[in-house]
């Protein structure tokens, strides 16, 4: 392999991975687990490889010229292959806040920004130095931010629950695959693109991470303040008096015995297991690394034996006093990693 092979490579496939290092550096909470970081950008280089075959199948199929499908179809159809990459970690509650909405964004166009400039590689590679920078430094991080100006878009808009999901995914894929065919038009030179790019995604993510530091600090004291006061409550033996237990104890005309007994353990250590996922965030935010100990993970087992035990009819009943939002079920997730 020649030198300027070696070099046309770093130029094309670096940036993106750097500028991907540096969102998950700059996650204080360290909210991502890498190996998912990992698995993400893989499925981002097989949605590329999917995406050639639909765009080669539509152009054979299509009297279309190849600048036309470039600027107005394929645009959107990778925005949409992205996306639901995105949609799947969110139904399985691998994104909680919004930073981490971004870097999985931003880690699936790396992963389909490093297998495009791969076959680019292979076909052109003895292209002048300059296309690769414009590629490295403009498409490959393009393909990055526009993923995760979707999947930030998204994860915002979900959280209403009056909401669809088809409805919310749509602004973010609407600007996403946008943004994309404006930079496919080259309307200013692909220099002037590339520095637009590099301008204005830093811009971008710092406002990200600015709102999602501050949701998650007023998240763990509001959420940590009333976890605790519920722990303190249902230890103190007024449990029976307060609202929740008042309302468990109606739910014996509905529920046997047991399963009442089981609604509250189930309560118990959801409230226990909620402040122990927050204290090790906080010790995150703080730079201490704490490992999740045997008798958290105990009660997750427990937690899971007692979910299939009281049903879905029973998770309904006490889900007014669970308040069980996808930040929630992330917390558990993390827990349990």
């Amino acid at each position: 392999m020649s030198l300027e092979i070696i070099i046309h490579s770093l130029v094309g496939l670096l940036p993106v991975c750097c500028f991907l290092v540096a969102l998950m550096l700059l996650d204080s909470y360290k909210l991502v687990d890498v190996r998912w970081i990992l698995g993400t950008i893989v499925f981002g280089g097989m949605v590329a490889g999917a995406s050639y075959l639909i765009h080669s199948a539509a152009l054979d199929a299509f009297d279309i010229s190849f600048t036309s499908y470039s600027r107005y179809f394929s645009p959107f159809i990778e925005e949409a292959l992205k996306g639901l990459i995105i949609v799947v970690l969110l139904y399985r509650n691998r994104i909680g806040f919004l930073v981490d909405a971004a870097i999985f964004g931003f880690a699936v166009g790396a992963g389909f920004a490093v297998i495009e400039n791969i076959y680019l590689l292979q076909i052109l590679p003895l292209t002048d130095v300059r296309v690769w920078i414009i590629r490295g430094f403009g498409t490959a991080i393009m393909h990055g931010a526009a993923t995760a100006i979707l999947a930030v878009s998204y994860r915002a808009l979900i959280r209403r629950k009056d909401r669809s999901p088809v409805v919310a995914f749509l602004p973010g894929f609407l600007v996403a695959g946008i943004t994309h065919s404006i930079f496919n038009h080259f309307f200013f030179s692909p220099v002037i693109n590339t520095i637009g790019v590099l301008v204005c995604l830093p811009l971008l993510m710092v406002v990200v991470y600015q709102r999602s530091e501050q949701a998650v600090a007023n998240w763990l004291d509001v959420g940590f303040d009333a976890d605790s006061e519920l722990l303190e409550l249902i230890n103190s033996g007024r449990f029976s008096t307060s609202r929740v237990g008042l309302y468990l104890m109606t739910l014996k005309e509905k529920f046997r015995g047991e399963i009442v007994a089981d609604l509250l353990c189930y309560l118990q250590l959801h409230v226990e297991l909620s402040i122990r996922a927050k204290g090790l965030m906080m010790m995150r935010e703080s730079g201490f690394e704490n490992e999740v100990g045997e008798e958290t993970k105990a009660k997750l087992v427990e937690m899971k034996y007692l979910d299939k035990s009281i049903g879905k009819t029973g998770k309904l009943a006490i889900k007014p006093f669970l308040q069980m939002s996808r930040k929630d079920l992330w917390q558990f997730y993390m827990l349990s990693k």
